[in-house]
């Protein structure tokens, strides 16, 4: 049955026969089980739930006509999210962390929903609808990878910290170094590398604990786009700002994940329930103030020897600005399409404005400014 063919019927069987507005709930439950509609069982029990929550147990009829097209499908509408919000009307049952007798899996996706959703709704939404298939494969298979790369270097060089002041360390395919910005995957393979133990330690351990949590809950395409997108941000904003420096490690993607959570808790602080947010969002900023002023030091310190390279901190900085701006678009809704959000369609122009922007500036501007590039390793 389609959704003309249920608007025949609703009108049909007169379920609002004096033109009041409303529809009884227990009037709509029996007319959708005694005709067998295909209707999804989790999106009926949450609109009969806000019936109920109604003094008069209703809902209202023009609700009920923007809910039927939503209820026909496995997704959740904008117009069934603001049908249920609207009047300011709660679901009589208590949150999720009053659900008992859960098993393990199910608590961590508990956890999540409380981590990454702002709103009681959106959280229930997603409980109740979490799929173990497609497993959040991402930002385990980065990280994985990441620490092979770096064990393998490792073992070849014998040394675990500050891996770039190793001449053959940076005659690595992966590293971006401005002489060999012809070599345009090292714009983007340069995520593996990593200058030492403490920034692969730091880069991973944010890569579990925020990318992969958002990752179960906006799906893989939103987040690879994500921190992809703060990765070529990354290296090509060095290219720009800084054209003697190479770029090694992940931090663009890394920035770009915690800045966009971060500011997704802070525009929609009143609705997140996770547990110490003040502090965790503290100790979060202290961490990444930290760690830049880390990358800074390294810059513009002396390099321990005389011909070692001094790896650009401005990755970190445009993966956050990519994670505030396109970060906060991808994660306003979990389930709102990007393409019917008028703002994803400005960060998009915007970030493909800068794409352009860098392309020309390597392929011109070094020459025209007769940069004085190091000579690759």
């Amino acid at each position: 049955m389609d959704r003309s063919s249920l608007l025949q019927l609703i009108q049909e069987q007169q379920l609002d026969p004096e033109n009041t507005g409303f529809i009884g709930a227990d009037t709509f439950a029996g007319l959708v089980h005694s005709h067998e509609l295909p209707l999804d069982p989790t999106k009926l029990d949450m609109l009969v739930a806000l019936a109920q929550s109604n003094e008069r147990g209703q809902v209202c009829y023009q609700e009920l006509v923007d809910l039927v097209s939503a209820m026909m499908s496995s997704k959740r509408s904008s117009s069934f999210k603001r049908a249920i919000a609207n009047g300011q009307r709660a679901l009589p049952r208590d949150g999720l962390l009053d659900e008992p007798g859960l098993g393990i899996y199910k608590r961590f996706v508990r956890y999540v929903a409380y981590e990454i959703l702002p709103c009681e709704v959106d959280r229930r939404w997603y409980f109740y609808r979490h799929r173990s298939c497609p497993p959040p494969v991402f930002m385990a298979s980065v990280t994985l990878a990441q620490i092979i790369v770096f064990l393998c270097y490792g073992a070849r060089l014998n040394k675990w910290v500050l891996q770039t002041y190793h001449p053959e360390y940076m005659k690595s395919p992966l590293v971006y170094h401005p002489g060999h910005r012809a070599r345009a995957w090292r714009f983007l393979t340069y995520m593996f590398m990593h200058v030492g133990l403490e920034q692969l330690g730091f880069n991973a351990l944010l890569q579990l604990m925020i990318g992969v949590p958002l990752e179960m809950v906006h799906g893989v395409l939103r987040i690879s786009l994500l921190y992809l997108a703060g990765v070529l941000a990354g290296s090509l904003t060095v290219s720009i700002t800084d054209m003697r420096a190479p770029v090694v490690g992940g931090s663009g993607g890394v920035y770009a994940l915690c800045s966009a959570h971060l500011a997704n808790v802070v525009m929609n602080w009143a609705g997140m329930r996770c547990p110490y947010k003040l502090l965790r969002m503290v100790l979060a900023l202290v961490c990444m103030s930290s760690e830049v002023g880390r990358a800074v030091w390294l810059r513009f310190s002396p390099p321990l020897p005389a011909s070692g390279p001094q790896p650009s901190f401005m990755a970190h900085l445009a993966g956050a600005v990519v994670g505030v701006s396109m970060g906060l678009t991808i994660l306003r809704s979990y389930e709102e399409r990007l393409r019917d959000q008028c703002g994803w369609w400005v960060v998009l122009l915007a970030y493909g404005t800068f794409l352009l922007f860098a392309i020309f500036w390597n392929v011109f501007a070094y020459d025209l400014l007769g940069a004085d590039v190091p000579p690759p390793p």
